[in-house]
Parts: structure tokens; C-alpha cells; sequence
């Protein structure tokens, strides 16, 4: 890890994070994201492997639980998720994170509800933040990002906050350790600018970029909102029984359209997180469009309140179903 000469000195308050700023507010295009999408590449489940040794320190005054999330990469491409966990415990007085990320794991290693350090004076006080490990394909840089965008949503729902990009102001809940280094200061690396565009450029023929990164969290959030959220409570281990969600369905015939937002969610072939096996399909892969006129034939209404529909985009007898969440509809009353 390039970083731990300098964080050595950091231990003051809590850890970064990874990324690009000063990135125009229009995240554009990305190959990256879309290969996410029309791959239907899920993420790994937060397993939990939490040491004692770590210090436990309350995050500042006033708030009591983290502000935000930092994402960092640990600048080695030589090193394994493993490695690294080993190295860090070993080294905690110098450095340390909540979670590291890879392209198949989400291991998290210190308790969320005490900072971290490794960003420096103020954001160790602020923010959760994790490490991804530098992946050597174009399928596991796609499945890394995948995680990590989850991991961040997964903790901005875990203590009730939402997405806000800090790259433009300093001010928000998701922040690159770059971020950090402009905004906060206390830190002066611009991680994981650099591998994000290394990666991109290699795998995928551009850069990838931060602000498109942001784009995913704000894509897995919604998704996870539409689930009904994390457990918000402690992070539990990978080999958990999964807990389905309870819908009550009644049929229906009407029409909607798609909303302006409908691609900051997914269709299913059944309801989300309904049962086990439910797949996801890319929007491209239907023609899908802004406006684009749909027909329902039934409603699934979770515990939560949260409705799902589903639809077909003919009134042929064989026209594919799928269920989608009620906010990526105007329905027509």
C-alpha cells in the first residue's frame, strides 16, 4: 500500500476514500456502468470479520454516527484482499479502514459505528471508508465496482443518509479520498482517480470516472430502497439465512408510462428480494424509452407500503412480463 509512509501521520480522526473530483456535474455515458447492467452483475453480500484490536473512537461531536463514505484504493497492484487485511491489522497505529473490496468480497473489518483513520483531521471523524483492492480484468473491475457501489449505498442506508456527490462543493456523503485531499484537506492523495482511469481505459476503452462511479451508487440505492432497505443494524455474515420480503398481490388492467428516473432502477422477472433466483434484465435489452407506453396486469404491494407493477410494453397475449418499482412509473390515474 503506497499510502501508509504518509498515513502514518494521519491518525488523528478517520480513513478516505477513492476517486476523481472536479469532474463537469453530467456524468455521461459509461461503458463500465453499462456492462453492470446488461451483464446483471449482483454484488457480493458484507461479510463480517471484525478484530477487537482496532481502537474504538467515537466520530465528532454532535452526530455521534459517520456523515458520509470514503473510498480509497490501496495503490498496490501486487497485493490481495488478504494481504492487505493482514498487513492493516498489523498496523492499525499507522492506518486503517472499515472494509476492504474486491471483485468477489466485501469483507468488512472494523465496526462502522467507531471512525477509522487514514484521511486525515477532519474527515477520520466523519466518514466510514474502505479500501478496494486493485483487480487484473475487465470482469472483475466491472464486479468491483459492482460491490463498491453497494457497500456505499449499503451504509448511507444503514445510517439514514442518501447520495449527495461531494466532488463539486465538499459538501455531501460520498467522497473520493481526492475529495478529501481538495475540500478537507489533512491528506494529500487523489485516489482512486488514477485506477479508476487506468482500469477503464484498459478494460473498457475510456476512463472511468468518479462522478460515473456516483452514478451506480445512486442506481444500487434506489434498488436497495425499492427492497426496503439494509437491516440497519450490524453487518451480518455472508452465510446468513436470507430473509425474503412478504407481498400481497392483486390483479389489475391499466396503463403507465416510463418516468423520467426509470433507469435509476432495474426490471425483474418477479418482485425484488420476493424469492430466491430473481433475475434482473438491462433496460436496453427492451427497447425501453422516457414515456414509453406500458400495460399492468398486476400489483405487488410489499410489508413496506412499496408497490411493484407488472407490465408489458404490447397488448399481445405473449408479450413478455416484467415487474418493476412503482417510482419508475407515471401512472395514469
Amino acid at each position: 500500500m503506497k499510502k501508509r509512509a504518509i498515513l502514518t501521520a494521519l491518525c488523528s480522526l478517520s480513513f478516505a476514500a477513492i476517486g476523481l473530483f472536479g469532474l463537469s456535474h453530467t456524468a455521461g455515458a459509461s461503458s463500465v456502468n453499462n456492462y453492470i447492467a446488461n451483464n446483471n452483475i449482483n454484488h457480493a453480500e458484507v461479510t463480517s470479520s471484525v478484530w477487537s484490536g482496532f481502537p474504538k473512537n467515537a466520530y465528532r461531536k454532535g452526530t455521534g454516527k459517520p456523515e458520509g463514505v470514503v473510498v480509497h484504493e490501496t495503490a498496490n497492484p501486487n497485493s490481495t484482499i488478504y494481504n492487505e487485511i493482514a498487513y492493516m491489522k498489523k498496523n492499525y497505529n499507522n492506518a486503517f479502514v472499515h472494509t476492504f473490496v474486491d471483485a468477489s468480497r466485501i469483507i468488512n473489518i472494523a465496526n462502522t459505528d467507531y471512525l477509522a483513520w487514514g484521511a486525515g483531521y477532519p474527515a477520520n471523524a466523519r466518514f466510514v471508508q474502505f479500501e478496494q483492492v486493485e483487480v487484473h480484468s475487465k470482469s472483475a473491475f466491472a464486479h468491483e465496482m459492482a460491490n463498491a457501489a453497494y457497500y456505499t449505498a449499503y451504509i448511507l442506508d444503514k445510517y439514514g443518509l442518501t447520495p449527495n456527490d461531494a466532488a463539486y462543493d465538499g459538501k455531501g456523503t460520498v467522497w473520493s479520498h481526492g475529495g478529501v485531499s481538495k475540500y478537507l484537506g489533512g491528506t494529500n492523495h487523489t485516489d482512486p482517480a488514477g485506477y479508476y482511469a487506468s482500469a477503464g481505459k484498459k478494460y473498457f476503452g475510456a476512463s472511468y470516472t468518479f462522478a460515473q462511479f456516483y452514478q451506480l451508487v445512486k442506481t444500487t440505492y434506489n434498488n436497495l430502497q425499492a427492497e426496503g432497505g439494509s437491516a440497519h443494524g450490524s453487518l451480518t455474515a455472508s452465510t446468513a439465512k436470507k430473509a425474503y420480503d412478504k407481498v400481497t398481490y392483486v390483479k389489475a388492467n391499466s396503463q403507465a408510462s416510463l418516468g423520467d428516473s426509470y433507469k435509476s432502477y432495474r426490471s425483474y422477472n418477479h418482485v425484488k428480494n420476493s424469492r430466491a433466483g430473481v433475475k434482473s434484465y438491462s433496460w436496453d435489452s427492451v427497447g425501453a424509452s422516457v414515456g414509453k407506453e406500458v400495460y399492468i396486469d398486476d400489483i405487488g404491494t410489499k410489508s413496506n407500503g412499496h408497490d411493484w407493477y407488472r407490465i408489458t410494453f404490447s397488448t399481445d397475449s405473449g408479450a413478455k412480463k416484467y415487474w418493476v418499482y412503482e417510482k419508475a412509473l407515471n401512472l395514469i390515474s
